[in-house]
């Protein structure tokens, strides 16, 4: 219990330190701002992995699969490699909802912060029901497994679906009926009074949003970790680095994401390889360091030949 206080007493003090301090004024964040937070989330990310060892090493963490200090911290950075490379398309779908409410630039940072507040409360909820039912009912690792699967094959060959369209969704049309919502803006304010009475700006509702596709994103991101590992703080506590890394790597990517076009395959390959080994879990164990290395190799496959690609086509332009 005292490692979880002292765990969501950290995430509080960074968050804290981010919209108090850091990005105490709203400003348009550059790619080289962006980029130098990236690195700094990412470091401080594996540098947790060195806390993982420690921890599972003591008495003062719950090790109910019996780790060891390798393992342990092993599984914490595949983990966080998983959630990080499956944000990817979070990342587009944040980049669309954006551009169709049209918020600024400037204003972007403050709705993924509180947008991080929901991510947090509602990942735990969904890792700790996907981790009740994987500990009672082993058989829904299976079910697990196959959704992953699915998912992977429903990637690969749904290249033609319609693109997403935040006005025109249920989320957008059911906050509609319960709230008025304006155009209009004030600063980054959420709320904004109208003749009508409060009516929720853009910023709100793109909030909203965003909440409710990052719930969904997590419905595929929450089971691929849980086939790395069922313990509840290395699966909480790599999934939350990952999200708290989020809002960096959007600003980073969010200008080059068609450079990185060849980066789902990568995707596509990283949920097969988890669903499979969720399935075949009980005929097939496979060494920690082999999953990281999957996992490391397919991302790196990916990035590699998105940017080869893309600059062999920039040349022929």
């Amino acid at each position: 219990m005292i490692v979880w206080i002292l765990f969501f007493t950290m995430v509080l003090v960074i968050l804290a330190l981010d919209l108090g301090v850091f990005n105490k004024t709203p400003h348009i964040i550059s790619t080289k701002e962006a980029s130098k937070w990236t690195a700094i989330w990412v470091s401080l990310s594996f540098a947790f992995s060195g806390v993982i060892y420690w921890l599972y090493g003591t008495d003062f963490v719950n090790n109910p699969n019996n780790l060891t200090q390798t393992g342990a911290a092993l599984k914490f950075i595949t983990g966080y490699l998983i959630e990080l490379s499956l944000s990817v398309d979070n990342i587009f779908v944040i980049a669309i909802i954006f551009a169709s409410f049209k918020i600024p630039q400037k204003y972007q940072h403050r709705v993924l912060f509180w947008g991080i507040l929901g991510a947090i409360f509602f990942r735990g909820l969904m890792i700790s029901f996907g981790v009740i039912l994987i500990n009672k009912f082993s058989w829904t690792t299976y079910l697990f497994g196959a959704f992953l699967l699915f998912t992977a094959l429903k990637m690969l060959f749904s290249k033609d679906e319609e693109d997403f369209e935040p006005k025109d969704s249920f989320i957008y049309k059911t906050l509609g009926k319960i709230m008025p919502i304006t155009s209009e803006t004030d600063k980054e304010k959420f709320f904004i009074p109208t003749n009508k009475g409060k009516a929720a700006t853009p910023l709100f509702v793109a909030l909203i949003v965003i909440e409710v596709m990052d719930v969904l994103f997590a419905v595929d991101s929450v089971p691929a970790i849980l086939a790395i590992t069922s313990d509840p703080f290395l699966v909480f506590s790599s999934n939350i680095f990952a999200i708290l890394g989020l809002r960096s790597m959007y600003f980073f990517l969010a200008n080059m994401l068609e450079k990185f076009s060849y980066l789902e395959y990568s995707l596509i390959a990283i949920l097969s390889f988890v669903g499979l080994k969720m399935l075949l879990h009980d005929y097939i164990e496979i060494p920690e360091w082999a999953s990281l290395g999957f996992i490391a190799v397919s991302l790196l496959v990916g990035i590699l030949v998105s940017l080869k690609i893309g600059s062999e086509t920039d040349l022929e332009e």
